[in-house]
């Protein structure tokens, strides 16, 4: 995984959101906890971004969310899943794509070491 300081950054947050409370809860709480662990870092986040589709040239709302949509550079997909599968990444990369930010981490909290479950991707 390509390293630079601000998705190191993000990912010690979401390391110490997992060393606090371990695999087994649900998404919404990482997604809680995460979040407060980026105020104490005085990082700028929002939940639950709305994503609209754009299509033919008109916006659509179609209830799509950015779970975690830092700095307006960095989109967080969290999952807390046995196993990340291929339709986990292609729904990042699409977010990413819809959304025209390059920088996005697909997190999963269901594992014993984090760093196992975090997956970067750049377009």
């Amino acid at each position: 995984m390509e390293r630079d300081p601000f998705t190191g950054k993000i990912i010690g947050c979401a390391i110490e959101v997992h060393r606090a409370l371990g695999p087994g809860l649900l998404e919404s709480t990482y997604q809680q906890c995460l979040a407060r662990e980026l105020e104490l870092n005085n990082i700028r986040f929002q939940l639950e971004h709305a994503l609209p589709v754009e299509y033919k040239g008109v916006r659509l709302d179609c209830g799509y969310r950015i779970d975690v949509l830092v700095e307006n550079n960095l989109i967080l997909e969290l999952k807390a899943v046995e196993e990340i599968k291929g339709i986990h990444k292609a729904q990042l990369l699409t977010y990413m794509k819809l959304a025209d930010i390059q920088t996005g981490l697909l997190i999963n909290f269901n594992v014993k070491r984090l760093i196992d479950g975090i997956s970067r991707f750049k377009l």
